[in-house]
């Protein structure tokens, strides 16, 4: 599972694969992987403590977030054997989960901000936020899944022509957003996202990448692009985006010598 955001529960209640298998206590999940430690995307694994001990694979800077700034790691080690640590390289290097067979994981470092509660939340460092690359070992097939990104880069990019199925940020619609909506004061770039619009913006970026489906995740509750008649929608959509939306489900598969690809919602892997 990638990441752990607070509705856990409601997600682990309606799909069935990751309900219990051998015990009263158990999920079906194997190891939890982390892109960052987001409290949106760790404060879930609360909701697993009654599972210890939890196999969760993410870089040390993460780690280090957890056990300090929001300590997590240090909170679930009062359930029976806490938290195991599977540190993910960030050399480029690959690695696996253990009891998930034929999936392949790369982390791809990203440009973003640790949480505001990050002892070096103005100290950026490698490992604070990452995205990654699963590969199929034995369909060949892959998908490149990145919900926080700052900014993008002609090496990403070449990144993504090579998968066959792009899940990125789709945070905000537009850099001043939360000021629009009247919730917030910090543009998205100060968050470490990059919006969809504007000349240097995600759909600008994206529409240099033919070969993938490109999919729009992690979509805070003021970006338009929710709105399924609104133009920002219609303009996502116009240039062969999608916008994925809650129990959307994927698979990539050989079909004719050639990799094809569905679809996938929140922040569950195949």
């Amino acid at each position: 599972m990638f990441n752990a955001s607070p509705d856990l529960r409601s997600q682990l209640e309606s799909a069935r694969p990751l309900q219990p298998r051998t015990g009263m206590r158990d999920t079906g999940i194997r190891g939890i992987v982390l892109a960052d430690s987001q409290i949106d995307h760790t404060t879930g694994i609360l909701m697993l403590r009654e599972g210890c001990p939890l196999q969760i694979y993410c870089t040390d800077m993460v780690a280090e977030d957890l056990s300090t700034g929001f300590p997590i790691f240090r909170m679930l080690e009062s359930w029976d054997g806490g938290v195991e640590h599977h540190e993910v390289p960030t050399d480029g290097s690959s690695f696996s989960v253990d009891g998930v067979e034929g999936l392949q994981l790369t982390a791809v470092v990203l440009d973003g901000k640790a949480p505001p509660y990050s002892p070096h939340r103005n100290d950026p460092h490698r490992g604070d936020n990452v995205g990654y690359l699963v590969t199929d070992t034995i369909a060949g097939t892959s998908l490149l899944y990145a919900p926080g990104l700052g900014q993008m880069t002609p090496e990403l990019v070449a990144l993504m022509k090579t998968t066959d199925l792009v899940m990125v940020d789709g945070t905000f619609w537009c850099e001043d957003e939360m000021a629009r909506a009247g919730v917030g004061t910090k543009l998205a770039s100060q968050m470490g996202h990059l919006p969809q619009s504007g000349d240097d913006g995600m759909l600008a970026w994206l529409q240099t990448v033919e070969r993938p489906r490109k999919m729009l995740i992690h979509i805070n509750n003021t970006n338009p692009i929710l709105i399924e008649d609104s133009p920002e929608r219609a303009e996502v959509e116009a240039q062969g985006v999608e916008v994925a939306i809650d129990g959307l489900e994927f698979e990539v598969q050989m079909m004719g010598g050639r990799p094809t690809a569905g679809g996938i919602s929140g922040d569950v892997a195949p």
